[in-house]
């Protein structure tokens, strides 16, 4: 397993708790209906997870540990839904048997983990013949920005340098389609889309979580701890990040990675 890179800092949760099928998962949406039983591998706060349950007959979240996976129950007994359960699993060597779900779904997860074509078999071996495995990742060196900021710049590379130092590839948009043929499958449809930053109202929640995350998250403690930044360098970036939110000509762009594998 590789290390989780992010962290479920206040500053991360409010990132991923917005995610949601229109947002997060459109290129999957015409393959859910009810009666499908889903499995969400790794499944942060939910927000996903809850809203695939709104559409399909049953779903599986799936955390690396209690903690993480306590994120989602919590939110799905807020909303009252009863058609999921969840279990603490290693995407790497799931607990379910062949054939156990119609669609096994990952979101930001491959990125993260030792070995996504292992990964990527392994969540085929539960999906049903002819079902589906959906990944979506980011991919990082894609990331485009205006105005144009070094401490930005900086940022970026400090990033990929911690993901990669941690045991992930924070370039996996471009990689899916690989590692989806890699891990055997055959049908594999690859795809793209983004998310992009530019009213007021986007920049400056977009700015100011980065804002945050950078001087308060587990990626500024890896950062610190292991001599590639100080504190002073990350306090730069997040006025960075304040000043592009306030810039009436900020832009940002993060492109995704997105695999429809069929089983």
């Amino acid at each position: 397993m590789a290390t989780y890179t992010h962290g479920h800092h206040e500053s991360v949760l409010r990132s991923h708790n917005v995610r949601d099928i229109a947002n997060s998962a459109a290129y999957l949406r015409p393959h859910l209906h009810d009666g499908v039983r889903l499995l969400d591998v790794g499944a942060g706060p939910g927000s996903i997870t809850v809203d695939f349950a709104t559409v399909v007959g049953h779903v599986t979240a799936t955390e690396i540990d209690e903690s993480a996976l306590s994120l989602s129950r919590e939110l799905a007994a807020d909303r009252g839904l009863g058609n999921l359960d969840f279990s603490v699993e290693d995407v790497h060597r799931l607990s379910f048997a062949d054939d156990s779900f119609d669609i096994v779904h990952a979101h930001q997860v491959l990125q993260h983990v030792g070995d996504p074509v292992q990964a990527l078999r392994e969540m085929r071996r539960v999906t049903a013949p002819g079902g589906i495995v959906a990944a979506r990742d980011a991919d990082y060196a894609g990331f485009l920005s205006f105005p144009v900021l070094p401490e930005l710049d900086r940022w970026l590379d400090l990033y990929r340098r911690a993901a990669r130092a941690n045991g992930g590839e924070p370039d996996a948009g471009r990689r899916l389609l690989a590692w989806a043929r890699a891990a055997g499958f055959d049908e594999v449809e690859a795809t793209a889309s983004t998310w992009c930053y530019a009213t007021p109202e986007q920049r400056a929640w977009w700015g100011g979580m980065w804002a945050d995350r950078i001087r308060e998250s587990a990626l500024a403690r890896q950062l610190v701890a292991s001599g590639m930044a100080t504190s002073d360098d990350l306090e730069q970036i997040s006025e960075a990040w304040k000043r592009w939110a306030a810039d009436s000509d900020g832009w940002y762009l993060v492109p995704h990675g997105e695999i429809i594998a069929r089983a």
